[in-house]
């Protein structure tokens, strides 16, 4: 067993040992080598650098390393030999399809599926590298934003900034009061840097030089859509625009403040959802909020309208006009 393992030696040919090198170099050099002088080194047998002496076994005669060369290299030339054949077995079968493409309007590439976080991240951060005017964000909160979202978002927008180049970042309301987010807005805010925020918004959305949008198909956001078509990214960039316009500098005051009739600005937007029909689960998410917090305020709302019930909540909600009013 110990005998096995002291013969053990691998490694490839390209990655002959220093001991076997030196020793194919004295039987080179002297024209044979004693056999006892290799048994630290099989590989020089294993690798046929060496072979027996036909007048005496106990001596190995060198293989003359250009005999050594030919015979290794004679595969992997027909292995390339094989693959240029197959290369060109694959273009034959391709070219009539790559016709066709050229003549397509539909190949223009203007929607593309991002499968993966990885392959969303390097989509996002090939076509902020290639920005050079402005990027306008709608960030939904996220009980996920981290140590990590914090650092892969500077890494992302400080060469932005260093070129020039304008941001615009919509927030809900809740992220006034994130410290994460906070953090992240005071490390980049400048001239050139705007946050607001507003009580409800659509889904993620980045745009770069009102050339390319990306928007998550997914809850989870693992799949999203690269959008280069003219008219989808114009489209998005009014939904982006409508909503900034209605939005609040988030520099500026807390918009939570109760209204005078005790209904603060939260509670009016879990009201508009509640009618509307959504449950608590969807009007945390479309305020940025978790579901705790969503039902501490509609029990809040429940208490200033006097409600005893769920059902009896919607109804006081209707018949109280607050949502009449002009938030």
């Amino acid at each position: 067993m110990a005998n096995q393992t002291k013969a053990t030696h691998p490694h490839a040919v390209t990655e002959l040992c220093d001991e076997g090198a030196r020793l194919y170099a004295n039987a080179l050099r002297m024209g044979r080598i004693a056999r006892k002088e290799v048994e630290c080194a099989p590989c020089l047998v294993e690798f046929a650098l060496l072979h027996p002496d036909p007048d005496d076994l106990d001596w190995l005669q060198p293989v003359p390393p250009s005999v050594a060369l030919a015979e290794r290299l004679l595969p992997i030339e027909r292995d390339i030999t094989e693959r240029r054949r197959l290369s060109i077995r694959l273009a034959d079968t391709f070219e009539p399809f790559m016709a066709l493409s050229a003549q397509s309007v539909t190949t223009d590439h203007s929607l593309t599926v991002l499968e993966g976080s990885e392959r969303i991240n390097a989509a996002l951060n090939l076509a902020t590298s290639q920005c050079q005017t402005e990027v306008l964000t709608i960030q939904p909160s996220d009980d996920r934003f981290s140590e990590r979202s914090l650092a892969q978002g500077l890494e992302r927008d400080r060469p932005l900034i260093e070129r020039g180049v304008r941001i615009r970042t919509l927030y809900q309301h809740t992220a006034r009061y994130s410290p994460e987010k906070l953090a992240y807005v005071g490390q980049l805010s400048n001239g050139k840097v705007e946050y607001r925020t507003i009580d409800e918004v659509v889904d993620r959305l980045i745009v770069c030089d009102e050339s390319v949008a990306f928007i998550p198909t997914r809850d989870d956001q693992q799949v999203a859509l690269e959008l280069r078509h003219p008219g989808l990214v114009r489209y998005l960039i009014k939904v982006f625009e409508f909503m900034w316009a209605r939005s609040v500098p988030l520099s500026a005051g807390a918009p939570y403040e109760a209204a005078p009739d005790g209904i603060t600005e939260i509670q009016h937007s879990i009201a508009k959802l509640l009618v509307e029909g959504h449950v608590d689960e969807a009007i945390a998410r479309r305020l940025g909020m978790n579901v705790r917090t969503c039902r501490a305020h509609i029990a809040k709302l429940a208490q200033a309208l006097g409600s005893g019930s769920r059902a009896q909540l919607g109804y006081l909600i209707a018949q109280s006009g607050i949502l009449d009013r002009d938030h």
